[in-house]
């Protein structure tokens, strides 16, 4: 029996919609890592960008389980002395840019190599309910019915 490669020209790429409203952030967050990765499909090579596209609208909408909206603290340091910064999801999730909650946690699922950054180029992340991906017609991808610890209501 001989190993199965994917080349290049094989790979075919799909486009899903996945609507966060509701949903746990790390289950989600793993659920998109693996479409990323393309670790679903059959044919699947670590070595090539075979995962699909993914858009995420509602990414404000996320839940996070027991208290970690209030306790989860995530630091940064300017890099002057005393520049230690800090600040919770919850000021996060209500500041400006609250889709990078989703971002970040799905960036930390991927491999940190130039094929982890070109599989997080294919990630699509909206605050809001609007996309501009509707030509490329995404299907629907239904999170919640996957597993009911997904979503919390």
């Amino acid at each position: 029996m001989k190993t199965f490669s994917l080349k290049k020209s094989q790979i075919e790429k799909n486009w899903h919609l996945i609507d966060a409203q509701g949903l746990v952030v790390g289950r989600l967050a793993s659920i998109i890592s693996m479409r990323l990765r393309g670790k679903h499909k059959p044919e699947y090579t670590p070595n090539q960008d075979c995962g699909d596209y993914i858009v995420v609208i509602n990414a404000d909408k996320v839940v996070y389980t027991g208290n970690k909206i209030k306790n989860k603290v995530f630091y940064w340091h300017t890099g002057h002395p005393g520049g230690i910064k800090e600040r919770t999801i919850e000021k996060i999730l209500k500041g400006a840019h609250p889709e990078r909650v989703l971002t970040k946690a799905v960036e930390r699922m991927i491999t940190r190599n130039p094929l982890g950054r070109q599989q997080m180029s294919n990630l699509y992340v909206y605050a809001g309910s609007e996309h501009p991906h509707a030509a490329q017609k995404p299907e629907k991808l239904d999170v919640a019915a996957m597993n009911p610890k997904n979503s919390r209501s």
